[in-house]
């Protein structure tokens, strides 16, 4: 689309306007109204004949791609450690034994998820400190499709539910437990003192 230019009549209505306004930045210079910008000149590529041609080698670089959602290992490591610190080293190198223990392998989440409730709520009433859930990696499946899911149904799941009520009142810490019990397949569930 080209641009017309203005009538007589137009300009001279322009001139009127432009007489009777106000400077918004008033300190700010006034530019000639036909001031023009130098037009930006475009590069000039020069091929050399003598260097050797490689695709894309003057491509811009990409960024990275964007990952939505950091993996729940790394989730578990970020969150704030809320419980003492010299017991927490000792506990992400295996050296505290787990007082109690669940294993959730194979049940579904209707089954679990009571299961872990009722474990949780059981253990934080009779004094204990620190409990190992078992959830397994998850098995792998054979067609993953084009939408990629998480390997473990009950490993992602149980974090969360140990976050909510009722266990959240319970629950001090949760982490990834050491190879020697479990590895990421099962989690240290270290409770509050009870009151």
């Amino acid at each position: 689309m080209t641009r017309r230019r203005l009538r007589p009549d137009e300009v001279e209505l322009w001139q009127k306007v432009a007489e009777r306004t106000e400077r918004l930045h008033p300190e700010r210079k006034a530019e000639s109204p036909r001031a023009t910008r130098p037009k930006p000149k475009p590069e000039k590529r020069v091929f050399n004949a003598s260097e050797p041609f490689t695709l894309g080698s003057r491509a811009p670089a990409s960024a990275a791609p964007h990952k939505l959602q950091p993996s729940l290992s790394e989730r578990l490591s970020s969150a704030p450690v809320q419980m003492d610190k010299k017991s927490f080293g000792k506990l992400k190198r295996g050296k505290l034994k787990p007082e109690g223990r669940i294993d959730l392998h194979g049940m579904t989440l209707d089954r679990a998820h009571p299961a872990l409730v009722r474990f949780i709520l059981t253990a934080h009433a009779s004094g204990k400190r620190l409990v190992l859930v078992i959830t397994g990696k998850g098995k792998r499946s054979d067609d993953d499709g084009p939408i990629p899911r998480p390997r473990g149904v009950l490993r992602h799941q149980v974090p969360g539910w140990l976050a909510s009520p009722p266990l959240a009142q319970a629950v001090l810490q949760v982490t990834t437990a050491h190879i020697s019990h479990g590895g990421e397949g099962a989690y240290y569930v270290y409770l509050r003192r009870q009151r």
